[in-house]
């Protein structure tokens, strides 16, 4: 397995444009197929020269078409600087391969701007013997986010082949998601489908909101479990992976998380954070090929929140 701090350039990844992406631009297209970078990774690839289109350089608003080939061809990831910390993990699962953690909220996944120590990749660091290197140098082993103030299940996978199959499963949806949220509000319908494309705001960037014309197409089913005072635990499961989508549909049903400070701005007082914790978590692991569930106990927080509800 290899070290995340090892200078080891991956595999290149070549990508044929299908029919039905033609005319999408290059950066989305990536996106949209690629689940294991993020966009801001695959513009700086885009950026590098480290991407391709028929072997040629590009930009990230260059429009692909059906039978072109993209090349991505990363670098080899460079010694990492970032610290190991001795940073408590509840661990729900761990082999060679991956390990399943509970993550607190107020935890940071990765290192970034304002966030260069004190994060979930620190405490990876000071855990594993080794991560994956797709990621970058400063997301080793990062699969897939959860933002700072949600928590829950999280997988991490120790290397590149498990990566690639555990980005694979997030992109064809075959992965099961199960959050628990609890909302401003008693909703209309105890049970249904929110299915509303989610794009960046128009005005207010860091920001995602509804955008029926331009979005990408994201879905989630929720189920209401139990609602009082002015205040209901909605069990939601996603079928897509956009950025805030369970924060971003609920507000746009008129029922935000509460302790939301970007959607739920009317909601935040009373909690400490935005109240989203990833239940469940289930996928295929890529090494034995069985089907791994995964559940986070619901933290207290919840618990005091809506003390009546029973809760595995």
């Amino acid at each position: 397995m290899t070290k995340p701090s090892d200078t080891v350039a991956p595999h290149p990844i070549d990508v044929v444009v299908p029919k039905q992406a033609s005319g999408t631009r290059l950066d989305r297209f990536l996106a949209d197929h690629l689940a294991q970078f993020s966009r801001s990774r695959l513009q700086q690839l885009i950026r590098s020269g480290a991407i391709t289109l028929n072997a040629k350089s590009v930009r990230p608003r260059d429009v692909v078409r059906t039978g072109d080939t993209i090349r991505i061809a990363e670098p080899a990831v460079e010694r990492s600087n970032l610290r190991s910390e001795n940073i408590p993990l509840e661990v729900l699962f761990e082999d060679d391969d991956l390990i399943v953690l509970n993550k607190p909220a107020g935890l940071v996944v990765h290192p970034g701007a304002g966030h260069q120590e004190h994060t979930l990749v620190n405490a990876l660091l000071g855990h594993c013997r080794s991560l994956s290197a797709i990621g970058g140098e400063e997301r080793p082993g990062i699969v897939h986010r959860l933002d700072k103030d949600t928590s829950g299940c999280i997988v991490v996978a120790k290397n590149d082949e498990t990566h690639r199959a555990l980005s694979t499963q997030f992109a064809d949806r075959t992965v099961n998601k199960v959050y628990l949220a609890l909302v401003a509000g008693t909703l209309r319908k105890t049970a249904g489908s929110i299915d509303a494309n989610i794009g960046r705001h128009p005005v207010h960037r860091q920001r995602m909101s509804v955008n029926r014309t331009r979005g990408r197409a994201a879905r989630t089913d929720y189920n209401v479990v139990a609602t009082a005072d002015g205040i209901s635990l909605v069990e939601c499961q996603l079928h897509s992976g956009r950025t805030h989508q369970i924060r971003v549909h609920l507000h746009h049903i008129g029922h935000p998380v509460l302790g939301d400070k970007l959607y739920g701005r009317k909601t935040v007082s009373g909690f400490a954070r935005q109240m989203l914790h990833a239940w469940k978590l289930g996928f295929q692991h890529p090494k034995i090929g069985e089907w791994k569930q995964f559940r986070a106990p619901v933290p207290e927080d919840f618990r005091a929140a809506m003390p009546d509800v029973k809760l595995a």
